[in-house]
């Protein structure tokens, strides 16, 4: 289907731009959203016609969302999540997680501009893309942790699993030791 986009959209195109996409996309995201029109005669007439409204639109838009941004890029928020040993989640941490945690930090976040390409399935300090407007996009901290001890040592930059795993280490090795030792103390004298 053809389309004339009213406003950026990701890897499709930006303002004005005459785009062929797939029917699906455009019947349920681009048109509902009022991000596009259809590529007709009469619809090019009115985005002309609307050109000028649609770009200051947009730059007010803009500038707001970099206003906004601002205040929140670079900033790091800890998750709080059951997790195994190993460091894997019960479950995964999604853009509605990091939305929530975001707002109860006082920043006005939308979980549509939340950009997560997997979800977080795992303990450690992951960055996240936050997209407020199309133009603008910022880089969040997020910090998924079993406890605050935990997160505290994770933004220091320690690996708590590897931590973990050298201090279990060094336990087995201690316990192993000292049943060497009262193992070796019990052997009868032997004959020579």
């Amino acid at each position: 289907m053809q389309l004339i986009l009213l406003e950026r959209v990701e890897n499709l195109g930006a303002i004005g731009d005459e785009v062929k996409v797939r029917d699906g996309f455009a019947r349920n995201f681009l048109l509902p959203q009022k991000k596009a029109l259809r590529a007709t005669e009469a619809n090019r007439k009115i985005f002309e016609a609307r050109r000028a409204e649609l770009e200051a639109r947009n730059a007010e838009a803009r500038a707001a969302a970099e206003k906004g941004a601002k205040k929140l890029d670079g900033k790091s928020y800890v998750l709080i999540r059951q997790a195994g040993e190993g460091g894997q989640l019960y479950g995964s941490v999604a853009a509605r997680d990091v939305a929530e945690a975001m707002a109860a930090d006082g920043g006005k976040v939308e979980r549509h501009w939340i950009v997560l390409d997997k979800p977080i399935k795992a303990i450690g300090m992951h960055n996240v893309r936050v997209r407020p407007h199309p133009e603008v996009s910022i880089t969040v901290t997020v910090n998924v942790a079993r406890s605050t001890d935990e997160a505290e040592r994770q933004a220091k930059g320690e690996n708590v699993i590897v931590s973990a795993q050298q201090a279990d280490r060094a336990h087995a090795d201690a316990q192993a030791k000292d049943i060497a030792a009262v193992s070796a103390a019990n052997e009868p004298a032997g004959n020579d």
